[in-house]
């Protein structure tokens, strides 16, 4: 069965970022396809402060549309942002998460105290807010790990988004309460290792994601990922973990609703 139809279930993409010019030209049809193929709702992460108000734009005007607001981690150091501004903006309604945020290393190069900074400005406004992190890291785990130790992430929660990390990573995070996101990256061929902690994770800390545009699953590799696509990893993580497609829905909507908490379901 395509999974894109012919289903009953309510999906939820916890990540993506219709906010980017990618999507100006046919944003109202990625919505209508979305909904076509069971995603209810959707999370837009903003990745510099110049989105965020083009993410509470597009929560406040679509029922089921939910914000969230950082700066990633791979925009130069003074891009802010000012943390006064980070809570008003934080205030702001349907505005559910902070990020996202992190550490990449793998795409920023010289003394990068700047970006171990940010993130624990974003983390400090998380525990300020009562709202989860939506967390990014990339070749910088063993920093990531310890900063949200150190500056007492999980007294906020949240999320790794796009998980691509190993066993020991995912069962670190679990411990301090946060949840996994997989994204399409988790259908790809050579994805063994990713798949196998897939395999593992307690079903009640489990979210699926898109990344949309990057990153789109099989079959769809190589094109442009949208919301509707989720349902595909979904439907992957469903067969890798011999569980039926409704019991991952329903399981990843529910613990959207658990970690999200300012959201309400539609």
């Amino acid at each position: 069965m395509n999974p894109l139809e012919g289903h009953s279930y309510m999906l939820v993409d916890s990540h993506c970022h219709l906010d980017f010019e990618d999507f100006d030209a046919d944003r109202t049809e990625i919505l209508a396809r979305a909904r076509a193929a069971g995603v209810g709702e959707m999370l837009i992460a903003a990745v510099v402060e110049a989105h965020w108000p083009r993410v509470q734009a597009l929560a406040a005007g679509h029922v089921g549309v939910w914000a969230a607001v950082g700066v990633h981690p791979n925009e130069p150091a003074g891009a802010g942002p000012e943390w006064e501004r980070l809570l008003v903006a934080l205030a702001a309604d349907k505005v559910v998460a902070v990020g996202e945020t992190g550490l990449d290393y793998y795409r920023s190069e010289g003394d990068l105290s700047w970006q171990r900074e940010r993130f624990a400005q974003h983390i400090a406004a998380a525990k300020a807010t009562g709202k989860p992190l939506i967390v990014h890291t990339r070749a910088a785990a063993a920093d990531t790990l310890a900063m949200l130790r150190s500056e007492d992430a999980a007294a906020a929660g949240g999320v790794i988004h796009c998980f691509t990390e190993n066993r020991d990573f995912a069962r670190a995070a679990l411990d301090m309460g946060f949840y996994i996101s997989f994204s399409g990256i988790v259908t790809f061929r050579k994805s063994v290792e990713l798949q196998a902690v897939a395999k593992m994770l307690p079903a009640d800390r489990l979210l699926v994601e898109t990344d949309a545009p990057y990153l789109a699953p099989e079959p769809q590799r190589g094109r442009r990922n949208e919301p509707a696509f989720v349902a595909h990893v979904a439907a992957f993580l469903a067969a890798l973990r011999g569980e039926a497609p409704e019991a991952v829905a329903t399981q990843t909507t529910a613990n959207f609703h658990a970690l999200f908490r300012h959201t309400v379901a539609p």
